[in-house]
């Protein structure tokens, strides 16, 4: 009996040496576990792309890769380039499919489109315009691009005559005589793509892809900018928006502005500055209550 009797006790014993101390390693692993998990409910933004005129997704690869090493959720979005109430139309219905807060990303062109797209849309946090059109409402691409330059600033290369500029080319179901436009390829050099490579220059002008006149003379609605906050980067080398252009833009729509050394095509020279531009608003919008 007092064998039996000893070993129950030896039991016992390990019994409570077990909770007194694993018990509380147990439990704060598991609080550990909770915190992490309820840190996991602030989801991190997906980052939305849009590509403008005379470009298309392949524009954004070096933006895309550095973000996506950076741990971030990508979608280059593809622009139809039809018009812009009806692209923005399109953009809209895809950021209704993607949960979480929105960082949107236009260039060129597609500022319009995102200004347009994301009004209304409260899972977007941030716009981002990486030389990109920010209208007022009622205003065109067109109507911006005509504005007067300052004493001394040229305007933008795709004004003047535009058989010297553009091939036109009917499309179907076109109306009112409308026209896709295409940069012509022994202009686009040192137009769209100023101070990037003849190679590389030689390639973007040959898969340009094309947007509609109508497109950049439709009026602009509501522009997002007025309830979300913006960042701006100005290309100061661009020749398609110059830069007293994105700067009317920017300061128009209280962006927060960075300037680069960079043509109209400032993702594809200058990927890592739209990258920290980005990462900037992401943080910005993590930081605000």
């Amino acid at each position: 009996m007092k064998r039996n009797r000893s070993k129950f006790l030896r039991s016992l014993l390990r019994v409570v040496i077990v909770v007194i101390f694993f018990l509380p390693v147990l439990s704060t692993g598991a609080n550990t576990q909770a915190q992490g998990a309820a840190q996991s409910n602030d989801p991190a933004p997906t980052i939305v792309l849009v590509h403008g005129a005379w470009a298309d997704g392949s524009s954004w690869a070096g933006v895309t890769a550095r973000l996506q090493a950076d741990g971030y959720t990508v979608w280059v979005v593809p622009n139809p380039l039809r018009g812009l109430s009806s692209d923005a139309a399109y953009v809209a219905s895809i950021l209704d499919t993607i949960p979480g807060p929105i960082i949107l990303v236009g260039h060129s062109y597609a500022g319009a489109v995102i200004t347009n797209a994301a009004f209304g849309k409260p899972n977007v946090k941030a716009l981002v315009y990486i030389d990109g059109f920010a209208p007022e409402e009622g205003e065109s691409a067109l109507q911006l691009a005509s504005m007067p330059p300052p004493p001394g600033a040229a305007p933008s290369c795709v004004l003047g005559d535009p058989a010297a500029i553009f091939n036109t080319v009917s499309y179907p179901g076109a109306q009112n005589g409308d026209v896709d436009l295409y940069i012509k390829q022994e202009v686009f050099p040192s137009c769209f793509a100023n101070t990037i490579r003849a190679d590389g220059a030689a390639v973007l002008a040959a898969s340009q892809q094309p947007v509609t006149l109508s497109a950049l003379a439709e009026p602009s609605g509501p522009p997002a900018w007025k309830e979300i906050p913006s960042w701006y980067l100005i290309g100061t080398r661009d020749k398609v928006i110059p830069p007293y252009l994105q700067f009317f833009m920017a300061e128009r729509a209280n962006a927060q502005i960075v300037q680069v050394r960079a043509p109209h095509p400032a993702m594809i020279s200058n990927p890592k500055a739209v990258v920290d531009l980005i990462e900037t608003a992401v943080e910005a919008v993590a930081a605000t209550p």
